[in-house]
């Protein structure tokens, strides 16, 4: 993230004694006390448990809070697989709908299905479609189930029921008034559902879906595969689409984590050989930086069936070309994204003030708008929309900052919109082109009503001294991860320290040291290169502590949020 040198920091009130008491009780350095304070784990009983999680943790979807749907799914499957049916499994193009789709795939393939798997084509449109219906009908397919769409894809639904094929929907976007006509919709955001939690991804249903599929099966003394050996996928899934990671989500990408240092899957091993993890994925910034952009970035540019592909091989020789093809999709991707932010920003040169960023531009990729829609809201701090024409119309992709909800705004704008979709913090939509114009005269409306107090701010957990920073604090800090939305990077300040030495290295990032007294410590602020205070002088720097790894040496290192020169 690039520095924010107008955010105003807003720290946690301190908790001296009550942070050291809890910390006692724990075995943890006091100030990983007042992180747990700071994130509402005061109590002793529940702080224990969050540093701990574990599987035996989750509630189930079928118990006194059921999930909607989730009975009729489990019993349609069971006798799909008894009657030996062929069963579609489809999932959008992104990596929560491709990892899902490859969730079920795995499981009922180890429960001897036939199934014929399929994912989404950017180039033509969002979800599930009729083609696609006529596909699996094609395959002689008696029931499909969706993965991470499905919802609000009533033409397919409707194809489907045509073709006497039964549809169970596995999603989490938001339910629009009208329901899908499926034989069963799982997704917790509708309105029948009881499960407490609202913050699955579709993969974190989809796992729940295998698990309960499992134990139905074991009754009848049928071996499947363990639902654990998929919660690889689940972390993947789950921290890509930005999930919120708090109670279940916690629990499940915690797990997944375990699982992905152990890199089963030929596809996964080839992956985080090619990112330089030969430890395998550790954290969830791992997944975040480094996995999911390469999963991603075939169903980015047209098709996801090569990331689908990766994910189901079980040939490391495959496996190896597929990363490569995986990798110079990433690669075009980067370059076409690159080119849309420069000819965006160019758009945003006279627009600098207002409550919401929408740019369009004939050309752009629709594939990369979601991405330059994020690097929009880092470089402005305010919602943005951007849109990719072609012919009258656009297909879009927004994200925002907190205080504006997206698809509460997008829902308010529906009148000029073909087709929307999306949750608080991210959407999708279609809109003709002459509708672009009063769409951004909404935006900026409703942007500028949402946040009219609104200032870019950097919730701090404590100011400390650079003394206090040691390899134990980043080892206990690690403890709470996973960190992400729901679940942020711990953050501490520090003030009037020296700034010692700087250096704009690889892509405008900036390697510091920053020093106070004896205490010595280097750092990186990505994107900071153009905004570096003037070496030697007096700084306010904001940072995650972390430990470095490079060079086969074990120190403690700094990633830089905010440095400003005091």
């Amino acid at each position: 993230m690039r520095a924010q040198s107008s955010a105003d920091w807003i720290v946690a009130p301190a908790e001296g004694q009550r942070a050291g008491e809890l910390a006692a009780r724990l075995g943890t350095l006091p100030l990983v006390g007042q992180l747990l304070i700071n994130r509402g784990l005061g109590d002793f009983d529940r702080a224990e448990r969050y540093l701990a999680p574990r599987l035996g943790h989750l509630r189930r979807p079928d118990g006194d809070l059921p999930m909607a749907g989730f009975s009729a799914a489990v019993d349609r499957l069971v006798k799909a697989l008894a009657d030996k049916e062929a069963i579609g499994v489809f999932g959008d193009y992104d990596v929560d709908g491709v990892t899902s789709c490859a969730l079920l795939v795995s499981f009922l393939r180890s429960a001897n299905a036939r199934t014929v798997p399929r994912v989404a084509k950017r180039d033509a449109g969002y979800g599930f479609g009729v083609a696609d219906v006529l596909a699996f009908s094609d395959a002689g397919c008696a029931l499909i189930v969706t993965c991470d769409c499905g919802t609000s894809d009533h033409d397919a639904l409707a194809a489907a029921r045509a073709r006497n094929i039964d549809v169970i929907v596995v999603d989490h976007h938001q339910v629009p008034d009208r329901m899908p006509d499926a034989l069963a919709l799982i997704n917790p955001h509708q309105s029948a559902c009881q499960f407490p939690f609202k913050g699955l991804a579709s993969v974190g249903v989809a796992f729940y879906l295998a698990a309960a599929l499992r134990t139905r099966l074991l009754k009848q003394g049928i071996e499947t595969l363990d639902p654990r050996q998929l919660l690889d996928l689940v972390a993947i899934g789950t921290v890509a689409d930005m999930a919120p990671l708090a109670d279940e989500n916690r629990i499940l990408v915690s797990a997944g984590l375990r699982e992905l240092g152990e890199v089963r899957r030929a596809g996964l091993r080839a992956l985080t050989d090619l990112v330089n993890l030969p430890n395998g994925v550790r954290r969830s910034s791992d997944i975040g930086m480094r996995i999911a952009p390469r999963l991603n970035a075939p169903g980015r540019l047209g098709d996801a069936q090569l990331a689908l592909d990766l994910l189901l091989c079980d040939s490391p020789a495959l496996a190896i070309d597929l990363v490569a093809a995986c990798e110079q999709a990433n690669k075009r991707r980067r370059e076409i994204q690159e080119r849309v932010l420069r000819e965006a920003l160019e758009q945003c040169a006279d627009d600098r003030e207002r409550g919401a960023v929408v740019v369009a531009g004939d050309g752009w990729h629709p594939g990369v708008v979601g991405i330059v829609a994020a690097k929009l809201v880092d470089r402005f701090s305010r919602p943005a929309l951007v849109i990719a024409l072609s012919g009258d119309e656009g297909r879009g992709s927004a994200r925002t900052v907190a205080g504006f909800h997206l698809y509460d705004a997008l829902h308010r704008s529906s009148d000029l919109l073909v087709r929307y979709g999306g949750h608080a913090a991210a959407g999708g939509f279609t809109i003709k082109r002459s509708n672009i114009a009063a769409f951004r005269d909404r935006m900026i409306e409703l942007a500028t009503t949402a946040l009219s107090a609104h200032r870019p701010q950097l919730q701090l957990d404590a100011e400390i001294m650079l003394s206090d920073l040691s390899e134990r604090l980043c080892d206990e800090m690690a403890r709470l991860e996973p960190f992400g939305i729901a679940n942020r990077e711990p953050l501490f300040g520090v003030r009037g320290v020296a700034l010692d030495r700087t250096r704009v290295v690889g892509d405008d990032h900036l390697q510091v040291t920053l020093r106070a007294g004896a205490s010595v410590v280097d750092g990186i602020g990505f994107g900071f290169g153009k905004q570096a205070p003037i070496r030697g002088s007096a700084v306010r720097a904001a940072f995650l502590p972390e430990i470095d790894l490079w060079g086969g040496r074990r120190r403690v290192r700094i990633r830089l949020r905010d440095l400003v020169e005091e």
